[in-house]
């Protein structure tokens, strides 16, 4: 079997092989794309979220004025924001945290939230599922506050957790 590299490599330097290498990788990398409905507020995710969620609690039904709120959670270092104008809402969680919502100050669509107040979310951040609009994103591997879930919306995915 012939171990030399590709004829396209061969008079490459180590610097270029190096930056190759790098392209492919991020070519890899799948980018995750969102905005708010008027597209004034854009967000670039890169990869999958570290987990997708629903909540059944009575603050996600009236934000979302559906039934449930489904968000993505990201680390913060892997998304980017490109910011239309906002305007941010701060409610105080069950936990007893801040949660700060951005909503796109043009159409009202909340595009990403913020915990403050509980040490092990600092490095993350949520975004809407909708605002995706990708109808093969992730589904949910965690359903909260079900005991608050209309009788018609349960979330019956195979493997997904349940918690009251």
């Amino acid at each position: 079997m012939d171990q030399r590299p590709p004829p396209v490599l061969m008079n490459k330097s180590l610097d270029e092989l190096e930056d190759i290498l790098k392209l492919e990788e991020k070519a890899r990398i799948r980018i995750r794309k969102a905005s708010c409905s008027c597209g004034e507020t854009q967000i670039e995710c890169e990869g999958d979220p570290v987990r997708v969620a629903v909540c059944h609690c009575n603050a996600c039904q009236k934000r979302t004025g559906s039934v449930f709120g489904a968000q993505a959670r990201y680390y913060r270092a892997k998304v980017r924001i490109k910011e239309g104008k906002t305007t941010e809402y701060i409610r105080k969680g069950d936990m007893g945290d801040a949660i700060h919502y951005r909503f796109c100050s043009t159409c009202g669509s909340t595009v990403y939230y913020e915990a403050s107040g509980v040490p092990q979310m600092k490095n993350f951040i949520m975004i809407p599922v909708g605002v995706f609009a990708d109808k093969n994103f992730p589904s949910p591997s965690l359903s909260v506050y079900d005991d608050r879930a209309h009788s018609w919306s349960k979330i019956d995915i195979e493997g997904c957790l349940h918690f009251d």
